[in-house]
């Protein structure tokens, strides 16, 4: 489950695209903030990811991610290079037991194209050699009794100049690219007729599936494989009304003048309409927010992350890449045997956001005194980072290179 948003010149300030994604997951999970830095490789090196071994590349780029603690893969990130990735689970008419198969999660492809891309239009090049060779599939839960739960995948990918939609259906694809504007992504195929890119063969493909029939006009990608996802209770799942929400708070933001990226984060933290999950099986276990930078300005990329659940009662600390930069340890839980109960093991900061939450829940008044404190720390940093940005010099650097552990450090004084 999960919500992606992109907003891009001329509707921003500042000429930025502005990247957001909640991540949705079984509320039991913990996600991790990491960081891991360029690197070199020898030839023939594989790299292990999350069931399976791929082909290592010579180079990887640096990379800030947010990813479930017991996955290789990240649900969204990163890169130095200027690209932002996240994605969404789609249910489509070619799901099926075969999606079970121990291949590369969706989650997998999110991290290696973030290693492996210096755009948006050459990420979309990476994943489509990716499920080419490899193919996509595997349980996407360690969570005992869900070995069932897989998923085909959609992705959004963003640089400060473009944004591409890609969506797939097992091993086939196809990519929409976004220039200007607002879109939003959730769980359910969004392209229609406008394929800029797509796999080899897509059209014969769904014809011979007896998916579609061209005297049946323009080929429709989302009506030839779409297909609703039915809950174990029998009734339709449907992310409709999240879609079109998450459409209306961009337009309105639009409407009243230019997109910020605290507008996005306002966006992440809305409840009423299901986009911040708080309650049952599934919650909001992180969000990311990227703000790209046109390429004249000399300041580096601002990313932001939670790296606790629920955006609602969670502050977002920044990220920059350069030398030194680190996110630090305590958003990065210790190993757990598969299966444990990871809430018990997570990271420090995990762990410290639980206490507010229960804090709220028994003394509602005290936690929210809690909470307003953190969000004062918070907008506090934004008009911090916001001047550093606009006045930026190489002398800077020195100031942000661990901000997002030091916030995170005081964030956690609040919870002891």
């Amino acid at each position: 489950m999960a919500d992606l948003f992109v907003a891009l010149p001329p509707v921003t300030s500042f000429g930025a695209v502005l990247f957001g994604k909640n991540s949705n997951r079984p509320a039991s999970e913990i996600q991790d903030v990491v960081n891991f830095p360029a690197k070199d490789y020898g030839s023939g090196e594989k790299v292990k990811c999350t069931y399976i071994e791929v082909d290592q590349v010579g180079h990887t780029n640096a990379v800030v991610v947010s990813k479930p603690s017991w996955m290789w893969g990240a649900e969204m990130g990163a890169n130095d290079k200027g690209v932002a990735i996240g994605n969404a689970p789609v249910w489509t008419k070619l799901n099926g037991p075969q999606d079970l198969e121990k291949k590369l999660l969706g989650a997998d492809i999110v991290r290696l194209s973030l290693e492996r891309s210096s755009s948006a239009r050459e990420a979309v090049d990476v994943i489509a050699g990716l499920l080419s060779t490899y193919g996509q599939g595997g349980p996407c839960t360690d969570e005992p009794g869900e070995d069932g739960w897989s998923f085909h995948n959609s992705y959004l990918l963003a640089d400060s100049s473009e944004a591409w939609i890609m969506e797939t259906v097992g091993s086939l694809w196809a990519a929409e690219r976004i220039t200007d504007g607002v879109r939003n992504v959730s769980n359910e195929l969004s392209i229609t007729t406008k394929l800029d890119l797509s796999s080899p063969g897509l059209v014969d493909e769904a014809v011979k599936l007896g998916l579609y029939s061209p005297d049946k006009g323009p080929f429709d990608f989302k009506a030839a494989f779409c297909a609703q996802r039915v809950s174990q209770t029998g009734s339709v799942h449907s992310t409709s009304f999240r879609l079109r929400h998450g459409k209306e708070l961009m337009d309105k933001v639009v409407t009243k003048g230019k997109f910020g990226y605290r507008d996005l984060l306002s966006i992440l933290r809305d409840e009423d309409g299901g986009i911040c999950m708080m309650d049952g099986g599934f919650i909001t276990a992180g969000s990311q927010v990227s703000v790209l930078l046109p390429n004249s300005s000399p300041s580096p990329n601002v990313h932001w992350f939670t790296g606790t659940p629920n955006p609602a009662t969670s502050i977002y600390k920044p990220f920059f890449f350069g030398p030194g930069a680190e996110v630090g340890t305590v958003t990065v839980s210790p190993p757990v045997e598969a299966g444990a109960d990871q809430s018990e093991t997570g990271h420090a900061l995990y762990r410290g956001h639980k206490r507010l939450c229960m804090l709220m829940d028994s003394q509602e008044e005290k936690g929210h005194s809690v909470l307003k404190q953190l969000r004062e720390l918070e907008n506090k940093c934004c008009e911090d980072v916001d001047e550093i940005v606009a006045s930026y010099s190489e002398a800077s650097f020195p100031k942000l290179k661990q901000i997002f552990q030091h916030m995170a450090s005081m964030e956690l004084n609040f919870y002891v």
